[in-house]
């Protein structure tokens, strides 16, 4: 029994049809059957119904398939811990990031590209919910998103950054003769936030349910300097991050919610549990040794 008799199987299973397995495995169709006839005859059964228009299993066959699979992704394995440990790292990694941050994401991408040429990247933007269900999916392998005081289920992260949430209003405003204001104050008044979805939305709006109101949201907007843009124009009190508020300051008036109830946090993060392929792995490493200043992953 040899390996290669042993994915030309799987694949005809998969597939129901010889010639498309054949093309799937980019091989000749009558090398396909010739080695799935030599596998049944050392097996001494049939795997495969051929009476048909399309391939079926036979009773055989469903049983032998999962050890099939198994045989197959255990050599993988086999492959992928090999280059794990001698560096020659292969495969894809896919990587989510929301809008704004301070993470030099590119420069750790390029880094990690120069260390393993071999891997393949891939990075997308989203809003946090829709990250946070890409990692629990597996269809992401690290994320930036936003968070609250706790993590989602499954993940474990390094946290990125940790900051007040203000509001940022007009020297004109109302607010703006306030250094501080009660979130209670904010009840009522228009106000200028990021959209369903994203990570201080939803820090909002848990932090006025809790205060018993619904916030009166007059404009929002995917990225933080467009809601800066709209609250400089004077159409309500923009709900930013302390330290973006506060490199707008000459067109921006920063006033503090007090309690603090409302914070930014942003974190790099994974899957903490389930399957990390060996390249994911290796960027996980190397971003953690970033955040944490160190030289090498």
């Amino acid at each position: 029994m040899e390996l290669h008799q042993l994915q030309y199987f799987v694949a005809v299973a998969e597939e129901g049809n010889f010639t498309r397995a054949a093309e799937k495995l980019h091989v000749a169709q009558p090398g396909v059957s010739a080695q799935i006839r030599r596998l049944e005859r050392e097996l001494g059964q049939e795997l495969l119904d051929r009476s048909g228009r399309a391939v079926r299993l036979t009773e055989v066959g469903a049983a032998v398939l999962p050890y099939a699979r198994a045989a197959l992704a255990a050599v993988a394995g086999a492959r992928s811990a090999v280059d794990e440990l001698t560096g020659l790292l292969r495969g894809h990694v896919a990587v989510g990031t929301v809008t704004s941050h301070g993470v030099d994401l590119p420069g750790l991408l390029a880094e990690f590209h120069d260390a393993h040429p071999a891997v393949d990247i891939t990075l997308s933007e989203a809003d946090s919910d829709r990250l946070v269900d890409g990692l629990r999916s597996g269809r992401l392998d690290a994320a930036i998103v936003s968070v609250g005081s706790t993590l989602p289920a499954g993940l474990a992260a390094e946290v990125v950054d940790d900051q007040p949430i203000v509001a940022a209003v007009a020297p004109r405003h109302e607010l703006a003769v306030h250094e501080v204001i009660s979130l209670d104050t904010l009840r009522g008044r228009p106000l200028i936030s990021l959209p369903p979805g994203t990570g201080l939305r939803a820090r909002l709006d848990e932090a006025c349910a809790a205060a018993g109101f619904t916030p009166q949201i007059a404009f929002e907007a995917s990225k933080p300097e467009v809601l800066a843009q709209l609250a400089v124009r004077g159409l309500g009190a923009a709900i930013l991050p302390g330290a973006y508020a506060e490199s707008l300051a000459g067109q921006l008036r920063t006033v503090r919610i007090d309690p603090p109830v409302l914070r930014g946090r942003l974190v790099f993060a994974w899957r903490a549990d389930g399957p990390v392929s060996p390249a994911a792995r290796a960027l996980i490493g190397r971003a953690r040794a970033m955040l944490a200043g160190t030289d090498r992953p």
